[in-house]
Parts: structure tokens; C-alpha cells; sequence
């Protein structure tokens, strides 16, 4: 048992070196990199069993996804994309190899969770962290569980939130705010008569969501995510009530699927305030989405939560190994991080800002600018990794508006 865990009686057992709140793919993925880099590690998730509740619909991209070495069991390879608007509909389809995927949720989540139990971190389930714990100095030092019906304290060099959306240490410590912009997701997981199982869809406009995007996410076989996410507080709307209306009036494409049997309903929140948070302090960080890594076009972090966890975990171990888990020493976490994303996740919010904002008639010719992408162009476009350079050549292969328009967004991105 490593230290700073407790027995079955709930009796502390001294430190560890590494507690993780949370286990989804930031939590997992942290804990595995601390435990491999050679730190004693101990991830508290408080549900029954990880990836018991799913909250995300799980769409990603195929590079991470085989540089993570996800199983393939665990994901449905994607190589078309479509989009429709009210009165608009653009299918865009490559020759190659997929570019993105839908991961089945649980078997990654789960499997993430096993690498780090193999890498020797000791993951405990039904524990809920509620608060955390202070030394004389004022500085984190551990954090207080509720688990079987009692209340634990464990006690760890360092500290890493990946509690996601609730940010649970980092707000009970009061150096985190709730977020002021995010989104709300509601989503049916169904079987379906008819699937196109390498072609997901997004529908915009009005009818779809007043802020934000309804899908079609094929899982594999026969079963599908059929989902709807609105931006809060931009709308008041009920991504819940929009779902149920577009699925029994089988608005847009969700027609095209014939009978649909729901089996599951998922609902979750992800962060779209931007990279405000400062995600280190003296032996404690934040990663995923309680520090608010995620892509703002379409709202996905699951590739971040997993490559930022890793750099999470590895930094923790290194200062751990170096007796020396200061903000000072875990900052190159945070450098890291931002200098992967944070000019791209800026522009895809200016982008994004802009799209919130568009009726119906101007979704209707939006599509007409997606119309002439390439497959690779639009989905380096989706995950926020369109360059300027890369609008400016778009643009040059377009005539007039469509032109103008591009090198207006090239523009946003230069500001």
C-alpha cells in the first residue's frame, strides 16, 4: 500500500507523493506518468467504478489517439464529415486514412486507468475528495475524503486536480472561481436503424441549438450519439428539451436514421472561459478541464486531458524526486502546456465568438466557406491548428466572398 493511503479502517497511513483528484482521462493519465516517473501515486475517483457516468461525447482525432496507443477496440475511426444548416448541407469526404474518431468512453477511460494501475498507482473508487487540508504555512498539504461512510485525511507532496468542470481542490482551497462561460451537453446514446458508421455530423442554426451545435457521432455498428450543446450564458436553453424535440420531430438528418432505440443518456459541462487559470502553485496543479483545457470551436478536450495529464504526472514525479514541489519547480508544467495551445485555443475563441453570433441565413452561407475545404484543411480547421498561412493559401483559391471572408478569420487570428 503506498504511504498516505488509508486501510479499511480509514486510518491515515502517513504521505504519498502524489495525490490525483478524479478519475477521467486527466486524472488517469496524470497518475500514470507520476507513477512511471517513479513517485508514489494515489488517484481518488468518489463514483463506484471509473467512467460509471459518461459526460462527454468522446469525438477526437486519430493521431493522438495512436500516439496515446489507445486500443482500436476502444474507438470508431471517422473519415466524413458533414454539416447542415437550416437550409444548407456540406458533406466533406478524403480518399485516405480517418482523421478523427469517436471513443467508446468507458473502454478508454477504463484502459487509461489501467496503464496507471499497471505503472504502480494505487486507485481507489467510491471516494469523494471534499476539501483540502493546510499546514502551518498555509500550504496545501493533503485533502479530506468521504469514503464507506467515513471522513479520511491524506497527505502528499503534491496535488493534482483533474476533478474536471467542479474543480473540487482547487475551489475548496479558494484560488479558483467558478466558470463564468461553458457549455451544456445532453445526449442520447441509441441504437439505430440506419448508420453511416465513418461520417459524423453537425447541425447549426436556430433550430439545431441558439448557441452552439447539434451532432450525430457514430460509435460503431449500429449505435450512434445523437447530441445537442448550448452555450451558456449566451442561451437559457435546455440542451435537454432541444434533444427530445429534435429526436421525436426527426429534424435534419436524424431522420436518415429510421428507428431509434435510446440506451443511454448522457449530460455534462465543459469550460469555455478561455486558459485564464493559472493551473500551479505550491504543490498542487490543475489539469484538464479544472484548468479549463479545451478546444472552443467545438468544445473537446479529451486529447488535451490525456497529453497534459502526462506532462502533469511527469512534472509532479520530477519535483517530487527532486524534493522540491514549489510552484517555482512545477511551473514548466504550465509553460508547457500554454505554449502548445494557448495562441490556438485564443484564436479558436475569437472564431467561435463569432459563430455564436450568426443567424440562420449567415450559418446557410458559413457552409458554403466549409464547402471548400479539404479534408485536412477542415479538420486542422476544427481543432483549432488552422495557421494563418494556411487561411491565406485557402483564401487565394477562392474568388470574392468567400476570399474576403477567409482572410477576415486569418485576420481574427493575427490579433
Amino acid at each position: 500500500m503506498p504511504a498516505g493511503t488509508a486501510d479499511d479502517s480509514g486510518r491515515n497511513q502517513g504521505r504519498t507523493d502524489v495525490i490525483v483528484v478524479g478519475g477521467g482521462p486527466a486524472g488517469a493519465s496524470a497518475a500514470y506518468a507520476a507513477a512511471s516517473g517513479g513517485a508514489s501515486v494515489v488517484l481518488f475517483e468518489k463514483e463506484d467504478s471509473i467512467a460509471q457516468t459518461v459526460r462527454t461525447s468522446g469525438v477526437t482525432w486519430i493521431d493522438e489517439v495512436r500516439e496515446f496507443g489507445i486500443p482500436r477496440e476502444c474507438y470508431n475511426p471517422i473519415s466524413g464529415f458533414s454539416f447542415c444548416s437550416p437550409n444548407n448541407t456540406v458533406s466533406i469526404r478524403g480518399g485516405g486514412e480517418p482523421t478523427a474518431a469517436v471513443l467508446d468512453v468507458r473502454a478508454t477511460y477504463r484502459w487509461l486507468a489501467s496503464q496507471a494501475d499497471r505503472a504502480g498507482a494505487r486507485i481507489v473508487t467510491g471516494a469523494a475528495v471534499t476539501g483540502v487540508t493546510r499546514g502551518s504555512d498555509g500550504r496545501i498539504i493533503g485533502v479530506t475524503v468521504a469514503r464507506d461512510g467515513q471522513n479520511t485525511t491524506h497527505k502528499a507532496d503534491v496535488i493534482i486536480d483533474a476533478s474536471g468542470f467542479p474543480s473540487i481542490v482547487s475551489k475548496s482551497a479558494g484560488m479558483q472561481w467558478q466558470w463564468d462561460r461553458f457549455g451544456a451537453g445532453a445526449e442520447y446514446e441509441a441504437e439505430a436503424e440506419n448508420v453511416d458508421p465513418d461520417t459524423w455530423w453537425l447541425m447549426v442554426g436556430q433550430k439545431y441549438s441558439p448557441a452552439g451545435y447539434a451532432w450525430i457521432f457514430p460509435v460503431g455498428g449500429k449505435t450512434v450519439r445523437i447530441g445537442v450543446g448550448v452555450g451558456k450564458p449566451e442561451s437559457g436553453a435546455d440542451p435537454t428539451h432541444i434533444l427530445k424535440r429534435l429526436v421525436a420531430d426527426r429534424e435534419g438528418p436524424i431522420a436518415d436514421l429510421g428507428d431509434i432505440k435510446v440506451t443511454e443518456f448522457h449530460y455534462g459541462l465543459i469550460p469555455n472561459d478561455g486558459l485564464a487559470r493559472k493551473t500551479v502553485y505550491d504543490g498542487l496543479m490543475l489539469v484538464g478541464d479544472s484548468a479549463g483545457q479545451a478546444n472552443p470551436l467545438v468544445l473537446e478536450g479529451i486529447r488535451y486531458a490525456i497529453r497534459f495529464g502526462r506532462l502533469a504526472g511527469s512534472t509532479a514525479a520530477s519535483a517530487v524526486l527532486a524534493g522540491n514541489t514549489s510552484a517555482d519547480m512545477l511551473l514548466p508544467y504550465e509553460k508547457g502546456w500554454r505554449d502548445a495551445i494557448e495562441s490556438r485555443v485564443r484564436s479558436a475563441g475569437r472564431i467561435q465568438d463569432r459563430w455564436l453570433g450568426l443567424s440562420d441565413e449567415q450559418w446557410d452561407r458559413e457552409l458554403d466557406i466549409i464547402r471548400g475545404m479539404t479534408p485536412d484543411e477542415f479538420v486542422s480547421f476544427v481543432k483549432a491548428e488552422f495557421g494563418v498561412l494556411d487561411m491565406a493559401r485557402m483564401a487565394a483559391r477562392r474568388p470574392g466572398a468567400a476570399a474576403r471572408h477567409l482572410f477576415r478569420l486569418a485576420g481574427d487570428r493575427l490579433r
